[in-house]
């Protein structure tokens, strides 16, 4: 898979590309990520790259002709162009899975007060990493990419999947490591009892709590299996019990 960032701060990335998962996924040449700097590409004498907005208001407007410019100065017949924007669609895990379904994926950061209107019309989608405002669309590009990387194949265990939070919709159940006692709480007896079916059924059960204690929206679209109805019918019991 290629990702081409567009952006006006490539050094940002340098720490990002340079560490854990993310670089050896690179030099195991599972993923190659481009930088183009934006800026070089305006005709301006001071290369200028932004523009205040017709109307008035408050800000800088980056402007079209180098972020055109930029993304056509590569091969993007084939690509899927997204803009990191407030107003696109949330990132979440199922967006990840899309998008890594992408052989060549070219994310546009805007910055300032955002991108002029008429970029927009560049891109196949919009997509925001939540309800906030940040001061760039590097960090948000780096969010996407990171999240997309890490589910190529090769990049991590396939198994490492399959429990992460929001891959079946819920959240991951609670871990636990070395030593099996301290000041803080034991370690749950059935983690180490060796009984499989009990450790699954465990796992799934807490999963199901911390998921209806957290967060309960992602019930919202996600169907329950007989089994998850029954254990979190256990769960709410457990609750009224303890209150």
């Amino acid at each position: 898979m290629r990702i081409t960032i567009l952006t006006l701060f490539p050094e940002m990335y340098e720490g990002f590309l340079n560490t854990s998962i993310i670089k050896k996924a690179i030099l195991k040449e599972l993923v190659e990520v481009e930088l183009i700097d934006i800026r070089p590409f305006s005709t301006s004498k001071t290369h200028r790259v932004d523009d205040y907005p017709f109307g008035g208001g408050q800000g800088l407007v980056m402007a079209v002709q180098p972020v055109k410019d930029a993304l056509n100065s590569i091969d993007h017949k084939d690509a899927y162009v997204i803009m990191t924007s407030a107003a696109g669609s949330s990132f979440n895990q199922a967006k990840a899975r899309s998008l890594s379904s992408h052989d060549h994926l070219i994310i546009l950061c805007g910055h300032y007060e955002g991108f002029d209107e008429r970029l927009v019309q560049l891109c196949d989608e919009e997509v925001s990493i939540g309800d906030y405002v940040l001061t760039g669309g590097e960090l948000p590009s780096m969010v996407i990419s990171d999240a997309i990387i890490r589910l190529k194949e090769g990049v991590i265990k396939e198994a490492s999947h399959r429990d992460e939070s929001y891959e079946d919709g819920l959240l991951e159940y609670p871990q636990f490591t070395r030593p099996e006692q301290l000041l803080e709480g034991d370690v749950p007896k059935v983690l180490m009892s060796g009984n499989h079916e009990h450790i699954r059924k465990y796992r799934l059960k807490e999963s199901l709590r911390k998921t209806w204690l957290k967060r309960p929206d992602l019930f919202k679209d996600r169907p329950l299996t007989k089994e998850e109805a029954q254990l979190l019918s256990e769960v709410l019991f457990e609750s009224i019990k303890k209150d």
